[in-house]
């Protein structure tokens, strides 16, 4: 029985890697690591999967692993738009909400390898933690499901190559954001509302700062919580 290897640190990707594991439990003998310290050379060599999944991988992937294993990850963009770091909040910021989640091979540069398949979302609604729990549903129960009961073979990128730049908590100020509306501001508290993420902020002075989560819109007003904060 052939080997697979997923790799992830978020705890919605792991629960959806059991329901994964139990519908192909008579096909393929399934391992999990999520720390990145596991993910060695001994090992994946040891193991010989036939695939390594990374959903929502935070580390660089060793290059004498990719460069020997059949290695895919999953970034929320039409690439090659949107290489680069902190795709979903970099979509929301530009109003971008149809998009898509390409499944590629791993390579050297970051977001340049070749597309296996990509399948469509979109990301008008809902916090940023809700949006990666559906992205995280598409990817276990449609695109690696069609891996594992299929031969994918993965195409060049094509089109205009557009870049992101990973953004830092100091953009999480909502006073940085330009040409506020009541749109601009929903988006925004959203889009970095998710665990691991840091929250929308207004800094009162050196010592208070207010957080924001868990925010809907209705018609011309935004409703959700708040939390004052003070720095030590």
């Amino acid at each position: 029985m052939q080997n697979i290897i997923v790799a992830t640190i978020k705890e919605w990707n792991i629960q959806n890697y059991f329901k994964l594991k139990e519908q192909f439990k008579d096909d393929y003998k399934f391992h999990l690591i999520t720390n990145k310290d596991e993910l060695t050379q001994e090992l994946v060599k040891d193991l010989n999967p036939k695939y390594i999944f990374f959903p929502h991988w935070s580390w660089i992937i060793p290059k004498n692993i990719y460069n020997n294993f059949e290695c895919i990850v999953f970034h929320m963009t039409d690439l090659p738009f949107g290489r680069g770091g902190s795709p979903l909040q970099n979509l929301i910021i530009r109003g971008i909400y149809d998009t898509k989640i390409s499944a590629l091979k791993v390579a050297e540069g970051l977001d340049t390898g070749d597309i296996y398949i990509k399948e469509d979302i979109n990301i008008s609604k809902g916090s940023a933690q809700e949006i990666f729990v559906n992205i995280s549903n598409i990817i276990f129960s449609k695109m690696i499901p069609l891996f594992l009961n299929s031969k994918l073979k993965p195409i060049k990128q094509i089109g205009k190559v557009v870049e992101f730049k990973r953004r830092d908590p100091s953009q999480s100020n909502l006073a940085t954001l330009e040409g506020k509306t009541i749109t601009k501001i929903y988006d925004f508290i959203r889009m970095l509302d998710a665990e691991g993420y840091p929250n929308a902020y207004i800094q009162l002075d050196d010592n208070l700062q207010i957080l924001f989560n868990n925010v809907i819109k209705k018609d011309s007003k935004i409703i959700g919580n708040f939390e004052v904060l003070k720095n030590e």
